[in-house]
């Protein structure tokens, strides 16, 4: 059973998983340290609010161009660039001066790069597993990689928290700068686009996964040279991406997704100190109880899926699951908002992170049973839909509370997982792109 477990794709599947996790410690570090960013540049929360929205624009934007690039150039090059990007930008927030001007245009313009930056990681994340990764085992692969996301934002709020109590909010950032440019290294050094080209790759694993890719369909003639294996996989088949139905279907639902997920990422640790009346300490500990959550629940998510998916189909597995998931997390989030008791809540509402996440896997890993070969192009607009969710969360979420209160903003999100619920039901991966639409 361990020779079984000693892959070259899982060794990379679990690397990305690392990444992931880094890169949401570079996208949180400024909610933990927003606090003193704003105590520090006389911001308050609207302004903070429009600093986290300009690094979500920058990701939503960028993300059909990264979709691209992914397949273009493939995972291993276009992810080495956007870990040094990133590292530059977080870098650069902090060298920013205290009494520097226009201190609310320069951190909007810095966030807005690093959003730019990070927006290629999933897509080619999605470009690695379209390429490497068989169908039975995409909804756990997906599970783990996107488990970075939980583990990465968990993880934040103590260590961040540790390092702004004795060092300065600025000694966070160089840490998470630090941290991403060596996972960076890593993959560049040990990467590669494609089995063929992997040098630890055996003949074994090789034909699991080739096997495994084409589910029911004639696989195509072995390629005789790497670069051969690049350019078969870059064609896009633009037209039947374009004429998907179920397309728009889920990127509203990755947009339900990505509001209530932002609002964990952005407020969640403001909301225990601000509203709930944690001290900055409580805060940590309670604002990692969602991203734990979320770290089990993707993986279970992902596994699930899979389990699913063998014995009852794609619909089941993939688009039934993250329907029942959202309605899950719709309750929890009326819930928590509503409880009277600080800790119940911080515990119910992180039940809902956990709910949602079980759904996480099934968006990405649809994308693949949908678009095969143009599934980083497929996701990375599947991927925007989110991103313009979290982009909305971040400035609506606190506007909305201060006219209304939070338990509004909780409920609003609660309406919006409904929403993604109902999409679902409207999305068939059991039919993949068809392949006679194609594009140079």
């Amino acid at each position: 059973m361990l020779g079984r477990w000693m892959r070259v794709r899982y060794f990379l599947a679990f690397w990305l998983f690392v990444l992931s996790g880094v890169a949401f410690l570079d996208r949180t570090n400024i909610s933990i340290a927003g606090l003193q960013i704003s105590m520090e540049y006389g911001l308050g929360n609207q302004r903070l609010g429009w600093i986290f929205s300009a690094f979500l624009i920058g990701y939503a934007g960028f993300q059909l161009p990264a979709g691209w690039l992914s397949a273009r150039f493939g995972p291993r090059r276009v992810l080495t660039f956007g870990v040094i990007s990133w590292g530059v930008a977080t870098v650069l927030t902090a060298l920013l001066p205290t009494d520097v001007r226009y201190a609310v245009s320069l951190l909007i313009g810095i966030r807005f790069a690093l959003g730019a930056g990070e927006s290629v990681i999933y897509p080619a994340a999605n470009q690695f597993v379209a390429r490497w990764v068989p169908m039975q085992e995409r909804g756990f692969i997906n599970g783990l990689i996107f488990a970075g996301v939980g583990a990465g934002s968990g993880l934040t709020p103590p260590m961040l928290t540790w390092l702004i109590t004795h060092h300065g909010w600025r000694a966070a950032f160089w840490f998470s700068a630090l941290v991403g440019f060596a996972v960076g290294a890593v993959w560049w050094l040990l990467a590669r686009d494609t089995p063929e080209e992997h040098p630890g790759m055996t003949p074994e694993e090789l034909k699991e996964i080739r096997d495994g890719l084409y589910f029911g369909a004639t696989a195509p003639a072995s390629p005789s040279s790497p670069s051969e294996t690049r350019s078969s996989g870059t064609a896009i088949s633009w037209r039947a991406i374009f004429h998907r139905r179920d397309l728009p279907a889920l990127m509203v639902g990755y947009f339900s997704f990505g509001y209530v997920a932002w609002i964990y990422f952005s407020w969640f640790f403001l909301y225990m100190a601000q509203v709930r009346g944690f001290d900055l300490k409580s805060s940590a500990q309670f604002a990692m109880l969602p991203f734990l959550s979320m770290t089990v629940c993707c993986l279970v998510g992902g596994a699930l899926s899979d389990h699913l998916t063998g014995k009852y189909g794609l619909r089941v597995g993939r688009c039934g699951l993250a329907a029942v998931a959202l309605v899950l997390t719709a309750v929890f989030l009326v819930l928590g908002s509503q409880v009277h008791s600080p800790q119940l809540a911080g515990v119910i509402l992180a039940g809902g992170a956990g709910a949602l996440y079980l759904s996480q896997s099934s968006f990405w890993s649809v994308s693949v049973d949908i678009a095969g070969r143009s599934s980083g192009v497929f996701s990375s607009m599947v991927n925007m839909g989110g991103q313009i969710g979290g982009a909305v969360t971040a400035s609506l979420t606190p506007w909305i509370a201060q006219r209304y209160g939070w338990t509004t903003s909780f409920s609003f999100s609660a309406v919006l997982a409904i929403i993604g619920a109902i999409c679902w039901l409207t999305v068939h991966p059991e039919h993949p792109l068809d392949e006679h639409f194609t594009a140079a």
